[in-house]
Parts: structure tokens; sequence; C-alpha cells
């Protein structure tokens, strides 16, 4: 009775010793897990606030484009009117008409004509070495 009592407490010493083991492998996956669950969170955490702020931009950018929308129909609008006032104006005067489909003096022509520029210093550099005007006589 003495050897299977003791056979007995060996046994129930050796399942307690496994079950501490199993509890503590099984703390290490649990604390493991929450570790990475709240890195997880965090990464959500931070692509919510970047979605949110993606979209706050994506609104601006929404509005700036109806505003420029709305301008440019108010500058076509705009165009359309003045493009209607002029033929209205060429069509009640001869004397207008006549001016206006007449072609530029050659000096006038020669003014508007300039070379592409690539920089801005160019555009300077042209100017400063350009000829002057000749004085009216």
């Amino acid at each position: 009775m003495n050897r299977w009592l003791l056979s007995l407490g060996a046994l129930l010493l050796a399942l307690l010793a496994a079950s501490h083991w199993q509890n503590q492998h099984l703390q290490q996956t649990l604390e493991h897990q929450q570790q990475r669950l709240g890195a997880a969170q965090a990464t959500l955490t931070a692509r919510d606030a970047q979605i949110s702020q993606l979209e706050q931009q994506l609104q601006q950018r929404e509005r700036a484009e109806l505003a420029l929308r709305q301008a440019l129909s108010g500058a076509q609008g705009l165009t359309l009117q003045r493009e209607q006032r002029l033929q209205g104006l060429l069509n009640e005067n001869k004397k207008l008409r006549d001016w206006y489909r007449t072609g530029l003096p050659d000096d006038v022509i020669r003014l508007h004509q300039r070379p592409a520029f690539t920089k801005p210093g160019d555009y300077l550099r042209w100017l400063s070495e350009s000829q002057q005007l000749p004085h009216s006589r």
C-alpha cells in the first residue's frame, strides 16, 4: 500500500508539474498574443487616423475643385458676354467692323514677336538686349 501511495503521489506530482509547465506556457502565449493584439490595435488606430486625414484632404480638394469649376463657369459666362457685346458692336458699326478686320501694322506685329523662353532670366536678358523703340516722328 505504501508503494501504491508513493506511486500515486509521484504520479500526482508529475501531473502537477506538467500542468504547471503547461500553465506557464499558456501564460507566455497569452502575454505574447496580448502584445500582438496591442500592436495590431496601434496599427489600426494609426491607419484610421491616416484614413481620416486623407478623407479630410479629399473633402478639401473636392471643395476647391468645386470652387474652381464655379469660377471657370463664371469666367466662361463673362467671356461669352464680352464676345456677344463685341459682336453686337461690330454688327452695329461698319467703321468699327472695317477697323477690326484690318491687320496690324508691321511695327506693332514686331513688338508682339519674341522668342520662346525656358527660364525667367532668359526673358529679362532678352528685354535688356533688345533694341529700344524708335522715337515717334
